[in-house]
């Protein structure tokens, strides 16, 4: 059997999610890796490829490795030819040893710690994997890869990037002097099909109830704000109840990077930009949030709240916007409504106290809170109500609720949602507004 029909008949193994297994001495594979791909970079126009197919790519790779091994008289097994010939293709068109574990559909997060050390999150949990990359400076060109396809640059003098794969996987990568053992890359990764509420319920994330409540919330155009702390699922939630805004409303998105993949057809989508290698032209949140009120939006949603565009925001669903969605990093519903205030000043805008509470409990009528639990298992652990002001308070009421009960002897967080019982305020409101809920969906106790 020629090379060429062993190496074609193993391409659909090579595709596989499953780490590769080298065998021998991985240090020489990877020089013999590296001593094909020069010659590779030596005897092929690899310009001439972009048009052409994967599977035409494999076959001109497979014709170009067979001169080059019978011209220089390389040892090699066909099992290593097989890796070696993957990983090329991978190097030279896609993103090194980065691309079996972007096609695992089942890994949410890739985090690189050096060039030999990377982690995958399945499920909520850690793990580690059998890949790594030939050196540092192999990672450092793989993520000046990344940046340089979006306009960004990273370097000694810019040593932090944040990015976006094709796909509109996040990307972070941290470099030295600040990264003091090696590059560091992370990617947040999303799924093809997006997330549905149907799926949150079968995840145990939240009630068929609690589903009902959210979803008749942002139908009758209320200002939700979304907490929760990295990685607790917050800007997957805000997609899921972003579905839920009718088809006929004008929808203007905000984020620093594109996340949100909405579904309705009235979507306009907008992104900050980072300064230009001279340290000009940025476009922050802000200005795009005050650009937006100019755009006649029906609803604004933001993908987070970082700063100084929590003042405009706020001025927005207090005139006219209401519907507004948004998340924001917080460890609760409380700790929310005071990272709110605390990013008011950052706006350097004098407000009094207490007028600040006021208006943003004039603004923000419910606070979702959602975390990320021990067994890696997402939850939204409150649904509360902003009800006024009490003195210089914010008055809070929650509505529904998450308790745990304990741990099993596998890892797995025990608990169950309760409703507490409060009618809430908001009621009235999604009667008027056409999204009627019936009083015992709140007056039931247990979940």
């Amino acid at each position: 059997m020629s090379l060429r029909q062993t190496l074609s008949q193993k391409e659909v193994e090579s595709k596989t999610t499953k780490p590769l297994v080298v065998k021998g001495n991985h240090s020489d594979q990877n020089k013999l890796k590296q001593t094909i791909h020069s010659r590779l970079l030596e005897d092929v126009d690899f310009n001439s490829m972009e048009n052409l197919s994967e599977g035409q790519i494999f076959d001109q790779l497979v014709n170009a490795i067979e001169r080059i091994v019978k011209k220089d008289q390389l040892v090699i097994n066909q099992i290593d030819l097989i890796n070696i010939v993957n990983e090329i293709k991978n190097e030279i068109f896609g993103l090194g040893p980065l691309e079996p574990l972007l096609a695992d559909k089942t890994i949410s997060d890739i985090l690189v710690n050096t060039y030999s050390t990377i982690f995958v999150e399945r499920a909520g949990r850690l793990e580690r994997v059998n890949y790594q990359f030939d050196d540092n400076n192999h990672l450092l060109k793989i993520i000046e890869k990344i940046v340089a396809k979006i306009g960004r640059r990273i370097d000694e003098s810019s040593p932090m990037v944040d990015a976006r794969l094709s796909d509109g996987s996040r990307v972070n990568a941290i470099i030295p002097p600040l990264a003091l053992d090696g590059p560091a890359l992370s990617i947040r990764r999303f799924s093809d099909i997006p997330y549905t509420m149907e799926n949150l319920i079968q995840f145990g994330s939240l009630t068929h109830d609690m589903a009902l409540i959210l979803a008749a919330l942002v139908k009758s155009k209320t200002n939700i704000l979304v907490s929760g702390g990295t990685g607790s699922g917050k800007t997957t939630l805000l997609n899921i109840m972003s579905g839920f805004i009718p088809n006929n409303e004008r929808i203007i998105t905000i984020e620093d990077a594109a996340e949100l993949r909405l579904q309705q057809s009235h979507v306009v989508r907008l992104e900050t930009r980072p300064p230009n290698l001279e340290g000009k032209g940025e476009i922050n949140q802000r200005a795009l949030v005050k650009n937006s009120l100019r755009m006649r939006p029906d609803r604004i949603v933001l993908g987070e709240i970082r700063g100084a565009e929590v003042l405009d925001m706020l001025q927005a669903m207090n005139t006219g916007h209401e519907g507004s969605l948004t998340t924001v990093h917080a460890n609760s519903s409380r700790d929310a409504l005071t990272r709110v205030e605390n990013m008011v000043g950052l706006t350097g805008v004098p407000v009094v106290q207490k007028s600040l509470r006021q208006q943003i409990s004039s603004a923000i009528s419910v606070v979702v809170h959602i975390a990320r639990l021990s067994d890696g298992r997402r939850k939204i652990l409150s649904i509360d109500e902003i009800t006024g002001m009490e003195g210089d308070v914010v008055v809070m009421q929650e509505i529904y609720g998450y308790k745990q009960t304990g741990v099993d002897s596998d890892g797995s967080v025990m608990g169950k949602f309760i409703a507490t019982g409060i009618r809430p305020r908001f009621a009235d409101k999604l009667l008027a507004r056409g999204s009627p809920l019936p009083d015992a969906l709140f007056l039931k106790v247990g979940g």
